[in-house]
């Protein structure tokens, strides 16, 4: 059974800075395609950044580009989400999901096996 655990959210003032860790338990990281979503009060869940192991690519959202890096570390089987220049509608519940087949859309939640159960990240103005 694959697990995954975030953590690293809070709250902080708009511009600041925030990393998110996701933990992967349960079975090998290696193979494993990875993204971050979210989901703000009555809004649908949307894609944050995801990044693809078996292409070697990373993905963002329009909204995040050049604020929000993912990254991961195999040998801690973790996936990572560095949040620049955060603003108050960056606020909501993060979540981190993998992906155990290639060729999946890593944009839509409907490409992922497995979800954390979320980290919430509040930004004031």
């Amino acid at each position: 059974q694959v697990q995954l655990g975030e953590s690293g959210g809070g709250l902080v003032q708009a511009g600041g800075s925030l990393r998110l860790s996701c933990a992967v338990s349960g079975r090998s990281f290696s193979g494993y395609s990875m993204g971050w979503f979210r989901q703000a009060p009555g809004k649908e869940r949307e894609f944050v950044a995801g990044t693809d192991w078996h292409r070697g690519t990373t993905y963002y959202a329009d909204f995040v580009k050049g604020r929000f890096t993912i990254s991961r570390d195999n040998a801690k089987n973790t996936v990572y989400l560095q949040m620049n220049s955060l603003k108050p509608e960056d606020t909501a519940v993060y979540y981190c999901a993998a992906d155990a087949y290639s060729g999946s859309d890593l944009r839509s939640p409907l490409g992922y096996d497995y979800w954390g159960q979320g980290t919430q990240v509040t930004v004031s103005s």
